[in-house]
């Protein structure tokens, strides 16, 4: 076995650092649980049904808010899948071949059957040169991660993780969770609190443990607020952090709304479509992280029109224009909630899932 060399060590310190704000949360989250179940609600409560009332409501908010962290933090980023990296001989190719066009027609000829649209700046194919594989729609490389990330929002301290398709629904719900925590233990400590500055309390250990215990979760209410606040106008706008801070670049031009589908579509983009697992962290966000619908506002002029004998599409008034590309089938039923989208009975089982929309046409690469 060989010796671990100087970057070997880096590595793992730095590994080993990255936990450091998760393990500080957790900590503090315990020392909250002692201040509140123990000191306020045991120790300084005198009602019975207050304590009673009080203990109930915080151990519900305090496992909710522990799952959905859990999760967030344990959740693995989901990857591109193997239809997304380039072949053997398409590497091969790709390395004899200088940057410029020519490195580019090898990406489109790997590409052309791909579920991609968007661009790069110069409208080049995304292409990943640590992960050698070209990016799905929305997908990002992670540098600290140093993996493609689908759907990437932002790489979060606070977890230790990626925050992408596989956990941005945790994500929201631990922001929420943790927000009530916090909102509940402030309303509830309020009283005692004021208590303290009027020496109203005996005086204990427990009257510090107030004083902090408010202190705390007023400061994290306001930071949270903010926070959670913003990514709801993100999952109400259908962005991710990344997305937001530059549009996505789709072969007609920049479009910053270009993924948005309406509030209620983008809303069950992440949530799912079953309303019961909404305030739950269990996975139930709608595609496989490496396609999406999207909803252009300009034509593009090099995308085929629609095939003759289907414009009856075009006169359905909530018809917008989509990706060339093939959706896989859990994402295309959020183009529309009609079932005039769906194809013909008389072509059953032609295409592949996700490719039976008729508005939905292949793109060629030239």
């Amino acid at each position: 076995m060989a010796p671990s060399g100087p970057g070997s060590i880096r590595r793992r310190c730095r590994r080993v650092l990255y936990w450091i704000p998760v393990v500080f949360i957790s900590l503090l989250l315990g020392w909250s649980y002692y201040a509140y179940a123990v000191q306020l609600c045991i120790v300084s409560m005198e009602n019975i049904g207050e304590q009673v009332v009080c203990l109930m409501a915080y151990h519900l908010l305090f496992a909710m808010f522990v799952w959905s962290y859990w999760k967030t933090i344990f959740t693995l980023p989901m990857n591109p899948s193997k239809e997304f990296h380039l072949s053997y001989a398409e590497k091969d190719l790709l390395e004899r071949e200088p940057r410029g066009e020519a490195h580019q027609e090898v990406l489109r000829r790997a590409a052309k059957d791909l579920p991609i649209y968007t661009r790069t700046m110069s409208g080049a194919i995304r292409y990943c040169d640590r992960c050698q594989l070209i990016k799905p729609d929305r997908c990002h490389h992670c540098s600290v991660c140093d993996k493609c990330i689908l759907k990437m929002d932002h790489h979060c301290p606070w977890v230790n993780n990626c925050v992408g398709f596989s956990n941005y629904k945790f994500f929201l719900l631990f922001l929420a969770y943790s927000l009530l925590y916090c909102l509940f233990i402030a309303a509830t400590d309020l009283q005692y609190f004021i208590k303290f500055w009027t020496n109203g309390l005996p005086d204990t250990q427990a009257k510090f443990h107030i004083m902090f215990l408010f202190f705390a979760a007023a400061m994290f209410s306001v930071s949270l607020s903010s926070l959670f606040g913003y990514h709801c106008w993100l999952v109400s706008k259908n962005k991710s952090t990344l997305e937001a801070f530059r549009s996505p670049v789709f072969r007609h031009g920049t479009d910053k709304n270009g993924f948005s589908l309406g509030f209620s579509k983008n809303m069950r983009q992440v949530f799912g479509d079953e309303k019961k697992y909404w305030l739950l962290p269990i996975f139930s966000s709608l595609g496989d992280g490496c396609s999406f619908p999207t909803c252009l506002v300009n034509q593009d002029p090099e995308q085929p029109s629609t095939p003759a004998g289907l414009n009856s599409t075009a006169k359905n008034p909530e018809n917008h224009q989509f990706p060339a590309k093939p959706l896989r089938e859990s994402q295309s039923h959020l183009l529309t909630d009609s079932q005039s989208w769906t194809e013909s009975s008389t072509n059953p089982g032609k295409g592949k899932a996700g490719m039976s929309n008729p508005a939905l046409t292949m793109e060629n690469e030239t």
